[in-house]
């Protein structure tokens, strides 16, 4: 992984200390199928199953870096996967941070769980992973400074804008756009698209 975060750093992708940590100590190999090991260093999506993607690496250096998590904050991770970008974020947030992960295919549940829990420095007080309909969010736990949703959507469900606090930090991917949302501090918020990515929906329930 050093090599893939090297490149990133190199290509401007990577620019802030503790993401780029992050991507030294959190090995995508970890996160991909065993017949894929071999490739989870190249800088692309790869297949984990059901139609979904391990996101290739520049995008969530992209929108880890917009998204601009903290040390102590309370993070939701929505479209989890494998588990990749909450064991990134639970690096960036530490101890005193908590990650609130939501994957609803629960094949990728299960596989997400196992792979979070080869991490030792993963506290069960730090971590909530649920197998649920993400696109509302989990209200139970918010607000959040920030939510990283790693699927695509028409648009930001507003679940999800009730539960970002204030001064907090979305980034979802709409129609393949990057999209940038921000709640001030007197809940004004306002968007900023970033084009030229592609992901796989996001899935709402009453979809099937």
């Amino acid at each position: 992984m050093s090599k893939l975060a090297n490149d990133l750093m190199r290509k401007g992708y990577l620019k802030t200390e503790a993401i780029i940590n992050a991507f030294f100590e959190i090995s995508r190999t970890e996160f991909v199928p065993d017949d894929l090991i071999g490739s989870a260093d190249l800088d692309i999506p790869l297949p984990i199953g059901y139609g979904q993607t391990i996101s290739q690496p520049m995008t969530v250096a992209v929108m880890l870096e917009l998204l601009d998590p903290q040390l102590g904050q309370n993070v939701l991770d929505v479209g989890s996967g494998s588990g990749w970008t909450t064991v990134l974020l639970l690096h960036i947030v530490g101890e005193t941070g908590k990650v609130t992960s939501i994957e609803r295919i629960k094949e990728l549940c299960d596989f997400g769980r196992k792979n979070i829990a080869k991490f030792d420095f993963i506290k069960s007080e730090n971590i909530e992973y649920h197998c649920m309909d993400g696109s509302k969010g989990f209200e139970k736990n918010a607000p959040y400074d920030r939510i990283l949703v790693s699927a695509m959507s028409k648009e930001v469900p507003k679940e999800l804008i009730s539960q970002l606090a204030q001064g907090g930090k979305m980034i979802i991917p709409i129609n393949n756009d990057i999209c940038f949302v921000k709640k001030d501090r007197d809940n004004k918020v306002t968007t900023e698209k970033f084009p030229g990515f592609s992901f796989v929906p996001l899935i709402e329930k009453n979809d099937f």
